[in-house]
C-alpha cells in the first residue's frame, strides 16, 4: 500500500497527465484513467459524459497549469483531489475536484467538477 505522500504524488500525476495533449486527444488513453461511469460537471455548469461515449478524438486540447493540489482520503480505495487550474488559453482560473476510485490496484477517475473562480491570493 502506498504512503499518503506516494498516493498524493500518484494521483497528482494522473491529474497532470489528463492535461497532456497526447492523453486528451486519445479515447484509448482516456479510457485508461476514466472509469466507465465517469461524468463531469464542467465549469460551464453542463453535465458531460454521463451515458455518453467519449469521442474518438478525445476531449480537446488545453493549455492549463495545475497548482495547490491536495488529496483527501474518503475511504481506503476512494480519494478526493482538489486543486486550482489556470487556463492559459482563455485566462480563466477555476477550482477543480475529482473523485478517484481504486479497483484491482488501478486508480480511475469517476467524477470531476470545475468551478470558475478568481485568481488565488
Amino acid at each position: 500500500m502506498k504512503t499518503n505522500d506516494e498516493l498524493k504524488n500518484h494521483i497528482r500525476q494522473l491529474e497532470e497527465n489528463l492535461l497532456k495533449p497526447e492523453v486528451r486527444s486519445s479515447r484509448n488513453e482516456l479510457k485508461k484513467v476514466l472509469s466507465d461511469d465517469f461524468f463531469e460537471i464542467g465549469s460551464s455548469g453542463r453535465l458531460l459524459y454521463r451515458g455518453e461515449e467519449i469521442a474518438e478524438e478525445g476531449i480537446g486540447i488545453v493549455k492549463m497549469k495545475l497548482s495547490e493540489f491536495e488529496l483527501h482520503p474518503l475511504s481506503e480505495d476512494i480519494v478526493l483531489a482538489t486543486y486550482h487550474i489556470f487556463n492559459e488559453q482563455n485566462n480563466q482560473h477555476s477550482l477543480r475536484s475529482s473523485i478517484w476510485k481504486q479497483h484491482d490496484g488501478i486508480w480511475k477517475m469517476v467524477f470531476h467538477q470545475g468551478t470558475k473562480t478568481n485568481p488565488p491570493i
